[in-house]
């Protein structure tokens, strides 16, 4: 990261200020955030501004990226530019810092003030505006009707239609039907008929794609070198482990086992676990690809995964994790209804018909 300072000047370091970030796809590391350092911090100030090292943000934000190879990924946590490519973040809320003025010191209907780690007051906005709330309440005007209060009660709410598009954007027809457009141009939300059954989909990913560190690990899985609770010793690289074709007699790549160390491998991996891809990869294979010691040749820096946690087992144990997420991803996606879209409501503004 390039730094905003003249090599004259000195920058004092801050502890608190190393906060959690996700440097790519089920790839979290720490990052120094802060105003001095960071040339190009976006908008991550007012949608992040209650990060704390080692904690996850009162945020959540779907990361996406179009082109060729379209792709989303929630963060709570501080995203990188090219977390999942060239990314574009849709938070669920962003921050405005108390200044003094009346407008600030008195938060809306929904809306709650905060503080960060450093004791600066916040007003938490809704990203969702009223109005798009209201259009969806009026095109799904029974949705969540037998919805208990305890669970959010009756009625759409942002956080409802927050996960939808979540959900929406992981649909196999959706991506197929639209994929000229999102190529081009950021993606156009549809009335699926089913709007429960998006949103309880996308939640349910939502809680795989936060939560992928604590996740159960996938059933049936052989860990060879290392018992349960056992330090497996530092890795250097992960990869996968070889087999022999029988029909060409040469040496090919092994998806069902992953090499951790010279000692520790996990076996019996689902070749299914391949199939949900962020980007291009799937999530064991963006961890083969970042969680390995390397040595930056400019400046002589180490970047060694055994540092990431003070847990001897973090980068083993994450392995097997994602195997879970990865096939629990799939078989959301593959309960996807169809999208079959409904009429637009009377509410539906006229800026949205021209856009």
């Amino acid at each position: 990261m390039t730094a905003r300072f003249k090599s004259s000047e000195s920058v004092s370091f801050d502890e608190t200020r190393l906060v959690r970030g996700m440097c790519r796809p089920f790839c979290a590391q720490n990052v120094y955030f802060s105003g001095e350092l960071n040339e190009r911090p976006g908008q991550n100030a007012k949608l992040f501004p209650l990060v704390r090292p080692n904690e996850c943000a009162e945020n959540v934000v779907i990361a996406l990226t179009g082109g060729n190879n379209p792709s989303c990924l929630v963060s709570n946590c501080l995203p990188d530019l090219h977390f999942v490519g060239n990314s574009q973040c849709f938070p669920l809320y962003w921050y405005e810092k108390d200044d003094g003025s009346t407008m600030c010191l008195v938060a809306d209907e929904g809306e709650k003030v905060v503080r960060d780690a450093w004791g600066n007051r916040y007003v938490r906005h809704d990203a969702i505006t009223d109005e798009a709330l209201r259009v969806f309440r009026d095109a799904y005007p029974m949705a969540f009707a037998a919805r208990p209060k305890s669970r959010g009660g009756a009625g759409i709410s942002k956080e409802d239609l927050f996960w939808y598009v979540y959900g929406i954007l992981h649909s196999v027809e959706y991506r197929a039907r639209f994929s000229a457009n999102l190529q081009k141009e950021l993606p156009r939300i549809p009335l699926a008929e089913d709007f429960e059954a998006f949103s309880a989909a996308g939640r349910a990913l939502g809680e795989l794609h936060l939560g992928y560190e604590s996740v159960e690990p996938w059933p049936n899985l052989e860990i060879t070198g290392a018992q349960p609770g056992q330090d497996p010793g530092p890795v250097e690289k992960l990869r996968w482990g070889k087999k022999r074709n029988p029909e060409t007699g040469k040496m090919e790549k092994d998806i069902t086992t992953l090499i951790y160390n010279k000692r520790v491998s996990i076996k019996g991996i689902p070749e299914d676990a391949r199939d949900y891809v962020v980007i291009g990869r799937s999530p064991l294979e963006w961890v083969i690809d970042r969680y390995q010691v390397k040595t930056d040749k400019a400046t002589g820096i180490v970047n060694d995964p055994n540092e990431y946690s003070d847990d001897p087992r973090y980068v083993l144990d994450l392995a097997y994790r994602l195997v879970t997420a990865s096939m629990r991803t799939s078989e959301i996606v593959a309960s996807l209804p169809s999208i079959r879209e409904i009429a637009k409501p009377a509410s539906w503004p006229a800026a949205w018909r021209a856009s």
